[in-house]
């Protein structure tokens, strides 16, 4: 199998492996018992967020782990959210059109709990601009929450540029407005450091750096209003409750130091990857073409237009030949519609329901790029003759 879809998930990094193992037999304890082994299990917690809290340059106090990307989103938005409504901040909330379903979805879950929402769209490379941004902000504005690199085009958004807008914003006004980034899709291709981004919460998933599934991070820093979504006994410094996974913490930490090192010559080599990749589509391909930034992006994240097919006939055709891609979101590949993310950047809905995904990973190598660009003609074509795609694309 040539495995294109690492914006899904990951393999497990063998150290991560490595560093799982005792958790998973004899180091079996509680992280809340008093006696050795749970002593123990405690002590492997703490080291965790050692780790990664050198990773991101944040504090260990300001790391929380929870199960996953989806709960760290989650978790940041209510959690911040209810926090300064509570404190009469006001209870207007900006996003933005392209968001993860975990991110977009707990908008509409706030809508419904009585605060205001304002969707920010995007120009046709997926970025969203400042100035709108800016435009959105109000007196009773109290949190933006902005993804940092999109999950199905790749384009990265302007965080940091974000985060000083909100800090001259609450010089001027008084007035605070806190900013979650969504960071799942950054690690082992983005430098990650929270003070450099400028930002008050971010959210990682750890299957999508290597990493075991299940195990998530959130940074939260000091001071910043918050309350728990999960409630129960103490864990995570009264931020997050319910036993630690210990195993899956551990690998975490270990994943991710692994993903922040050699950043920028694995971010080099696996751009040069997509772009013969892309290259290579577009030259054998009639009617195949980018959707995204080409530059402003992810190295490893190619989305290509495939006219007069619908992509899940071509995804299942390049299964059948050995190749792992992706229709689109890993989280929604069960629904036809077209993705919202390419419906926001304004692609025609006949090339949205046409594309396909590409994520390369550390391991993905040239004579797989070659394999994939030499079969993919005769797929799209395979794709373009079946009955399902002329029912459905026809008229």
């Amino acid at each position: 199998m040539i495995y294109l879809d690492h914006a899904a998930t990951t393999p497990l990094h063998p150290r991560a492996r490595e560093a799982m193992l005792p958790f998973l037999g004899g180091e079996f304890g509680n992280p809340s018992g008093l006696y050795a082994v749970g002593r123990a299990a405690q002590a492997a917690v703490d080291d965790a967020r050692q780790l990664v809290a050198g990773c991101l340059g944040a504090r260990p106090s300001e790391v929380i782990f929870t199960s996953g990307g989806t709960e760290s989103i989650n978790t940041a938005l209510l959690g911040m959210a209810y926090a300064m409504r509570r404190a009469g901040a006001g209870n207007h909330v900006i996003t933005t059109a392209i968001e993860h379903h975990a991110g977009l979805h707990v908008a509409q879950h706030l809508e419904e709990l009585g605060f205001d929402l304002t969707y920010i769209g995007v120009d046709a490379s997926g970025r969203i601009r400042l100035e709108e941004v800016e435009a959105a902000l109000r007196p009773e504005t109290v949190l933006a929450s902005v993804m940092l690199a999109n999950n199905e085009v790749g384009t990265l958004q302007p965080v940091a540029e974000i985060a000083a807008l909100l800090r001259a914003y609450a010089q001027a006004r008084h007035h605070r407005v806190l900013l979650h980034t969504d960071a799942v899709q950054a690690p082992g291709w983005l430098p990650l450091d929270v003070n450099a981004l400028g930002v008050d919460a971010l959210s990682l998933s750890a299957h999508k750096f290597g990493g075991p599934k299940g195990s998530g991070v959130l940074f939260l820093r000091r001071a910043t209003p918050f309350r728990p979504l999960l409630h129960g006994g103490g864990q995570e410094m009264q931020k997050r409750a319910g036993t630690e996974n210990v195993a899956g913490i551990a690998g975490t930490a270990v994943a991710l130091e692994a993903a922040s090192t050699g950043i920028a010559e694995r971010a080099a080599r696996v751009r040069a990857l997509r772009e013969l990749l892309r290259d290579g589509i577009i030259a054998t391909t009639p009617g195949a073409q980018p959707n995204g930034c080409q530059v402003n992006c992810l190295p490893n994240n190619l989305n290509i237009a495939f006219d007069d097919v619908e992509s899940d006939v071509l995804v299942s055709g390049l299964d059948a030949a050995g190749v792992a891609a992706s229709s689109g979101s890993a989280c929604s590949n069960s629904t036809w519609e077209p993705s919202h993310v390419l419906m926001a950047m304004g692609v025609p809905i006949r090339r949205a329901v046409g594309s396909v995904r590409f994520s390369l990973g550390e391991s993905t190598t040239r004579e797989e790029i070659e394999a994939v660009v030499a079969l993919i003609p005769a797929e799209v074509e395979r794709a373009r003759a079946a009955s399902l795609v002329a029912g459905r694309l026809a008229g």
